[in-house]
């Protein structure tokens, strides 16, 4: 299976594919499979979405309110659809009805990228893609496009390209809406799109 296509939306080139493999590989098919990343990915995911809150939230009530919003299977569900990791697990047919499968991807892949890439490349990649709130400033994407929906427009169209070293490459993302155009960049593909968004919705309401 190729997965240049995810490496490229996430921002990170996996040295040892086998460990991305595993990652989304499911108990179901093989002994070699994501349980054991996902639970250190969960972990990993913890921490640095707490370090991360610390400095915005008042107190510990906040952080923990907050974190629950950000790691619960929920939002990793949509996050991983988003990075389409759905699309991409190694599972057998029987695993139609696995709900956990989808947010555990991402944890696994949390792990994966930490064990590679160490603390560095694992923390640019929780936050550039989790979702730290449900307002349209931490998911510019979702709300451009219920935006479009309501009123009844044309979805939002992206494009990207990237250029830079392989190992930390640029992304130019641009999205078009009502017939304009807007941009954005990032270090990985799904940042530049999200700054795309957010450029839209400031000139569209």
């Amino acid at each position: 299976m190729d997965f240049s296509r995810l490496e490229s939306n996430i921002g990170y080139t996996f040295k040892n594919k086998n460990l991305l493999r595993r990652a989304l590989t499911l108990s179901s098919v093989s002994e070699d499979n994501n349980e054991k990343l996902e639970c250190f990915g969960d972990a990993v995911l913890d921490f640095i979405v707490t370090e991360k809150l610390y400095g915005e939230c008042s107190d510990e009530r906040q952080i923990t309110e907050r974190r629950a919003g950000v790691v619960k299977d929920e939002t990793l569900r949509k996050v991983s659809l988003e990075l389409g990791l759905d699309k991409l697990l190694i599972k057998n047919k029987g695993d139609i009805n696995n709900k956990k499968a989808i947010p555990s991807a991402y944890e696994a892949l949390v792990a994966a990228i930490y064990i590679d890439g160490g603390l560095k490349a694992a923390k640019k990649f929780i936050l550039s893609t989790a979702d730290f709130g449900s307002n349209g400033a931490s998911n510019p994407k979702g709300k451009l496009q219920e935006i479009m929906q309501e009123r009844g427009y044309p979805l939002p169209v992206y494009e990207s390209t990237s250029f830079g070293e392989d190992n930390s490459p640029e992304f130019i993302a641009t999205v078009s809406v009502l017939g304009k155009k807007f941009s954005g960049s990032g270090k990985s593909r799904k940042q530049a799109e999200k700054q795309a968004a957010a450029e839209a919705l400031k000139n569209i309401k």
